[in-house]
């Protein structure tokens, strides 16, 4: 009879948590990790214990959490060897060296900073697997919506050919404001200020940095290459007009700033940030308000759509909570999740050679040949013309031309609509041009 070794128990000694920043997110973290101890140590086996709150200035009065907790020196509490560092303060520095400090000292780490992912990712990855420990961030892109964990676990044996989704509130709020009660760009921030959905400075919000940086997250984990954030093409939505809303309506169109990934042709990787015209019978198009949503496409799995709250301290912090779970198991497992894998180190295409449907308006003269001689130019330049809207210009002798086309380069719509520019004696005023996504 062979004798069988009793499994080891199971330490009960709570499993320490630093936390490294006390805003709008930290301090959702803090209570709950303060308010619901029983029922975390249900789910993670063992008890979580709240060692102490790095931040700028100690004394500040916070509600509910002892003052006992709160530290100015968060490098020493990084470093203190916590189980698990929880970072919520945003932004490259300090919380790079904060979290290399973490990685270095043993621990797990938590963070919720999409800008120094998209910056410094390979770096911090290539960290945490050699200290042998985790670094989760469900929380840096779209709020609450689980996406990360399914394109680094549950999508990992299928092939992910597109990432397209609205990734930030913000932008999705003033744009939809301004489709469905026609106000301008600028009353439709300040509304958004007013509510909180936009920062005093919107600059990351309206002009696509925000967006930016959880595109190239998307990406690299979708293509399982490196994309940094610098590489990604970026629009914002300062220049879309009610003209443009107008326009879009009349096609049977909204208009979004679009996340967009992608594998084109030659297994390069187009990664871009742009407001575009998106079809109302498409699953974006629907999507209201400040939510955010995640349209993914893969050969076996086919097209799955994820949706929900993608900003505000409660969402965040649920899913740095469910981050936080997932890490305390594997440390009372003795386990660590899944590294970054970027064995694929596809190139990431400019955005030239980007190929997407695009809607051209125009004004031209309004008299015979003009449409031909458009073209003329657009087959010139190897674009195919879909559809042609002409309508009454601002005068008798003008007429607004809008042009959609099928799929092109860009670099090709470039060319004409550059070619068009210069045709004084046919276009008489400004080219505006907007692409077209999930067209069918």
């Amino acid at each position: 009879m062979v004798a069988v070794t009793p499994p080891a128990p199971i330490s009960d000694a709570p499993l320490r948590v630093a936390l490294l920043g006390c805003g709008v997110v930290g301090s959702q973290v803090a209570r709950l990790l303060l308010d619901t101890p029983d029922d975390l140590s249900q789910r993670v086996g063992r008890p979580l214990e709240l060692t102490g709150i790095g931040v700028r200035h100690p004394d500040a009065e916070r509600e509910a959490i002892p003052a006992t907790l709160f530290t100015k020196d968060s490098m020493a509490l990084a470093a203190s060897g916590a189980d698990i560092v929880v970072e919520v303060i945003g932004g490259i520095e300090p919380a790079r060296s904060l979290i290399l400090a973490a990685i270095k000292a043993g621990s797990s780490v938590v963070t919720a900073n999409k800008a120094l992912l998209a910056a410094h990712g390979p770096e911090l990855y290539a960290a945490a697997e050699a200290a042998g420990v985790d670094l989760y961030f469900e929380a840096a892109v779209a709020g609450a919506i689980p996406i990360i964990r399914p394109l680094r676990e549950s999508l990992v044996g299928d092939e992910i050919t597109t990432v397209m989704g609205i990734v930030n509130g913000t932008t999705n709020f003033i744009l939809d404001k301004m489709t469905t009660e026609g106000l301008g760009f600028s009353e439709a921030l300040q509304e958004a200020q007013d509510l909180g959905f936009a920062e005093a400075d919107p600059t990351a919000d309206v002009e696509g940095y925000d967006a930016a940086a959880k595109a190239s997250i998307l990406a690299s984990l979708a293509f399982h290459t490196e994309v940094h954030g610098s590489q990604v093409h970026r629009e914002g939505i300062t220049s879309v007009s009610v003209d443009d809303i107008a326009a879009a309506a009349r096609l049977g169109c909204v208009v979004k700033l679009l996340a967009v990934a992608t594998v084109i042709e030659d297994d390069r990787v187009s990664v871009r940030v742009h407001p575009a015209m998106v079809p109302l019978d498409h699953p974006l198009a629907s999507v209201r308000g400040a939510y955010n949503a995640i349209f993914v496409e893969s050969r076996n799995a086919g097209s799955l759509m994820f949706l929900g709250p993608g900003a505000g301290g409660s969402p965040t912090a649920s899913a740095v909570m469910g981050d936080l779970v997932t890490v305390a198991r594997n440390r009372v497992r003795g386990t660590h999740g899944p590294k970054m894998t970027n064995y694929r180190g596809r190139d990431v295409a400019p955005i030239e050679d980007a190929r997407t449907s695009h809607y051209l308006s125009m004004s031209v003269k309004d008299e015979p040949g003009v449409l031909a001689k458009i073209a003329g130019v657009f087959a010139k330049h190897e674009v195919s013309i879909a559809a042609v809207r002409q309508e009454k210009g601002d005068s008798d002798a003008a007429a607004m031309l809008g042009i959609m086309t099928h799929v092109a380069r860009d670099a090709d719509i470039a060319d004409t609509a550059a070619e068009l520019k210069s045709m004084g004696n046919v276009v008489v005023g400004k080219i505006r041009s907007i692409r077209v996504a999930g067209m069918s």
